[in-house]
């Protein structure tokens, strides 16, 4: 694969395909055995994010939403 190719033919796409490519990456990327080594400050963000989400639970916005949101965002 030519990746310099695969990058100019992802640029022609507009923003929601690209957005659905990601998604489908990172789908394709979750469902390999397996997990990824995390680094110990990666560790602590993730435990930082589930405390600050347990003390507050209702505190969220849906995927959506915060998608929604940014792709609006792009269009500007």
């Amino acid at each position: 694969m030519n990746l310099s190719n695969t990058l100019d033919e992802i640029k022609g796409l507009d923003v929601e395909e690209r957005i659905r490519l990601v998604e489908a990456i990172w789908d394709s990327i979750a469902s390999e055995p397996g997990r990824p080594e995390l680094t110990d400050a990666q560790r602590q963000e993730l435990e930082r994010r589930l405390a600050a989400h347990e003390a507050s639970p209702e505190d969220v916005v849906p995927w959506e939403e915060v998608k929604a949101d940014a792709i609006a965002r792009i269009r500007k």
